[in-house]
């Protein structure tokens, strides 16, 4: 039986708060549906606005669609997130059982991400992203900019955040 797009969406976000919560993570829901964020992971002190996608796999690569669609009495409109809405992507694809986490910094204003599996057959490298860099356990730290916007300033173990 094929899932409908509600379903997957459904499907993914229970997945991605088990994985989640399996690593330690304090999630929350929002109480009211129709938000830019799905879930909110607390990591440390810090709490991260996450948006939960289904990844398609396509032989060796991974396809998440980071774009959200509604209906409106003008027809289906399409938009992108901005990091002002969401701190990151969570990706659960359900062939491989397994989630990912997409910093908003690598891939806001994009309408896909494509995550390799496996190497590139032309052995380009330029541009690829592998899906073993985008594990659900790895936690990107966010810092402020001057400006007050957030950037993402690199990634580290869950393992090595002090539990209070």
């Amino acid at each position: 039986m094929e899932l409908t797009s509600t379903q997957k969406g459904g499907l993914a976000e229970l997945k991605i708060a088990a994985a989640a919560a399996d690593l330690e993570i304090g999630v929350y829901r929002p109480m009211i549906e129709g938000n830019r964020c799905d879930l909110v992971f607390e990591i440390g002190d810090r709490l991260l606005r996450i948006q939960c996608k289904w990844a398609n796999r396509r032989g060796d690569v991974l396809d998440v669609s980071l774009m959200t669609s509604r209906l409106t009495p003008a027809g289906y409109v399409r938009t992108r997130y901005k990091a002002a809405e969401v701190d990151g992507f969570a990706a659960y694809c359900r062939e491989l059982d397994s989630c990912y986490f997409l910093p908003i910094a690598n891939f806001e204003g994009l309408s896909h991400a494509y995550l390799r599996l496996a190497p590139a057959r032309n052995n380009q490298q330029v541009g690829v992203r592998m899906a073993c860099d985008y594990p659900l356990g790895a936690v990107a730290q966010l810092g402020e900019r001057s400006a007050g916007s957030r950037k993402v300033r690199g990634s580290i173990p869950l393992s090595s955040i002090p539990r209070p």
